[in-house]
């Protein structure tokens, strides 16, 4: 019987420390982490910041259309601006906040590449992905952690402060970057440009 436990002991080690490295894990310790630091990480980008003032938005906006660098998209819902250097190929990015109390409380943003179809595989979502990955590793450091979520399939999750930030795919053609401000109750029914799973938080449903 004591060998037997023996036997066991180095499987139920092996076991507690897979279970203690998993992606679920890792995201549920850094988020306590920086949530106990009191840290606020607002900067999103082009001057945006989570708690940025609803008409503080639309004056940045203005500007920047002024100089040719915003654009109305095409539903009219959204702002629409086309990347340069930032990825491999000429991409489109799509944006519009959510605001809470009339503060930018969270900023969903669009992704995909131009001249994208089912057969050019370069510019599929899953490429695309990768590059906005890199891209945002760039801008805001590394440790974003791999996880997979039963809808999205892989994500990417990092944390700093208040400002989570998630990646993933939506289908073969869009990827979405979510700045969240973790310290802000959402009310997702009030969220309309997200996708059709908007009432799903792609961390809270990580696959352990």
């Amino acid at each position: 019987m004591k060998t037997r436990i023996l036997w066991l002991m180095p499987l139920l080690i092996m076991v507690l420390f897979i279970s203690g490295c998993s992606p679920r894990t890792n995201y549920e310790r850094r988020l306590k982490h920086e949530l106990a630091s009191g840290v606020r990480c607002d900067s999103l980008f082009f001057g945006f910041y989570l708690g940025m003032p609803e008409k503080d938005f639309y004056l940045r906006c203005w500007q920047l259309n002024k100089k040719g660098l915003f654009r109305q998209s095409s539903t009219n819902t959204t702002v629409e601006y086309y990347t340069k250097d930032e990825l491999k190929y000429p991409g489109t990015v799509n944006f519009y906040p959510k605001f809470i109390q009339g503060k930018i409380s969270e900023m969903p943003v669009q992704f995909h590449y131009k001249g994208w179809a089912p057969w050019n595989k370069k510019l599929s979502s899953d490429k695309l992905q990768d590059d906005v990955l890199n891209w945002y590793r760039k801008v805001y450091g590394g440790g974003f952690i791999r996880v997979k979520h039963p809808e999205h399939g892989i994500a990417y999750v990092k944390v700093d402060g208040n400002r989570r930030i998630t990646i993933f795919k939506q289908d073969d053609l869009y990827v979405w970057a979510v700045f969240t401000d973790i310290l802000v109750k959402k009310d997702w029914k009030g969220s309309l440009f997200y996708p059709g799973n908007a009432q799903t938080d792609t961390t809270e449903n990580v696959n352990k």
